[in-house]
C-alpha cells in the first residue's frame, strides 16, 4: 500500500507484471472466441474476452483506493485490439486527483485497453465521456440490431453466480486475490461482467446468428460488493445505437438489485459490436 500511496502523491505509473490471459470460450462454436470463427472474420485466432482484461487492474486499484473499492468504485475500458490465448499484456495504472488512467499493453507496446478508475461514481468515466461524443446511427445503417431503439427497457431478469462457477474462474484467473476465495466471495470484475451478461438475451435477443464482441465495459459499484451465490435481479436500458464499417453496436445498462429490497447495487454498462460480415443482412452490401 505505501508503494501505492506515494504513486497516488506523485502521480507515478503503476506497472502489473508481465500476464498471459486465457481464452475461457474458445470451444464456443461461432463465436467470436472461437478460432475458426474469428480468422473467417479477420482476426489472428479466437479473442480473450474484453471482461477477462479488467480483473488484471483489480489489484492496482486495490492499492490505490482499499477493498473499499468494491464498495463504491468504477472501472471503465475501451478495448482497442484484440488478444489470443495466452499472449503476454502488461497493465498500468497512473494516479491522478479524480481517477485514475489505466491502458494495457502487448509486448510489442501495441495498445489493448485504455480506460479509468475511481473510488466513486464517476461521471467523467471512459464511457461516460465516450457516449456523450457518439454519433447515433441511421435507421438505414441497422440491420442486424433493427429490432432494438434506444429506451428499450427490460425488467425482472434473474442473475446469479454460482460459488462453482467463481472457483473455475479462479483457477485461470491472472490476478487473485483473498477477497475472491473467502466463505462469502467477492466477484472480480470478469464474474461481474458474467453476472450482468445473463440479462443480454433480454437485450439483443434479436441479433440472430451474427457474431458480437466487447467494445467497452464499465463496472460501476453502488452498494457492492457483489457476492457469488447470491441472487439478484436485473433491469435494462439501451442507451444508444452506432455503427462503423464493420460493426453495429448496441450501448446498454445493466442495474442489478437486490431483489429482497430492491437497492441497486451496481450497474455494468455495455457497448457490444456486431460484425457485419459474420450476418447474413449484409452479405451484399
Amino acid at each position: 500500500m505505501r508503494v501505492a500511496q506515494q504513486a497516488a502523491s506523485d502521480g507515478a505509473t503503476l506497472v502489473g507484471p508481465r500476464r498471459t490471459p486465457r481464452n475461457m470460450a474458445g470451444e464456443v462454436q461461432g463465436s467470436i472466441h472461437e478460432d475458426a470463427t474469428a480468422k473467417r472474420l479477420g482476426f489472428r485466432g479466437g479473442t480473450v474476452a474484453g471482461s477477462i482484461h479488467m480483473d488484471q487492474f483489480v489489484p492496482m486499484l486495490v492499492d490505490l483506493y482499499g477493498e473499499r473499492w468494491f464498495a463504491g468504485g468504477n472501472l471503465s475500458l475501451l478495448f482497442k485490439r484484440p488478444t489470443v490465448d495466452g499472449e503476454a499484456v502488461i497493465a498500468e495504472a497512473t494516479p491522478g486527483v479524480e481517477r485514475a488512467r489505466l491502458e494495457m499493453y502487448d509486448e510489442a507496446r501495441a495498445l489493448i485497453c485504455q480506460g479509468t478508475a475511481s473510488d466513486h461514481a464517476d461521471a467523467g468515466s471512459e464511457l461516460s465521456r465516450r457516449l456523450l461524443t457518439r454519433e447515433a446511427a441511421p435507421r438505414s445503417a441497422i440491420r442486424i440490431l433493427s429490432d432494438l431503439h434506444v429506451g428499450d427497457e427490460a425488467q425482472d431478469i434473474a442473475l446469479s453466480v454460482s460459488s462453482e462457477a467463481l472457483k473455475r474462474r479462479l483457477e485461470t484467473i491472472t490476478e487473485t486475490l483473498e477477497c475472491y476465495q473467502d466463505e462469502r466471495a467477492v466477484l472480480p470484475p470478469s464474474m461481474v461482467v458474467h453476472l450482468a451478461h445473463g440479462a443480454r438475451s433480454a437485450v439483443v435477443g434479436s441479433a440472430g446468428a451474427a457474431v458480437g464482441l466487447f467494445g467497452a465495459l464499465e463496472i460501476q459499484f453502488l452498494q457492492g460488493p457483489l457476492r457469488a451465490g447470491a441472487d439478484y435481479v436485473g433491469r435494462t436500458r439501451i442507451y444508444a445505437l452506432t455503427e462503423s464499417p464493420r460493426t453495429e453496436n448496441v450501448w446498454y445498462d445493466v442495474l442489478i438489485a437486490d431483489p429482497k429490497t430492491g437497492r441497486d447495487q451496481a450497474r455494468v454498462t455495455f457497448c457490444l459490436r456486431f460484425m457485419k460480415a459474420s450476418s447474413p443482412l449484409w452479405a451484399e452490401a
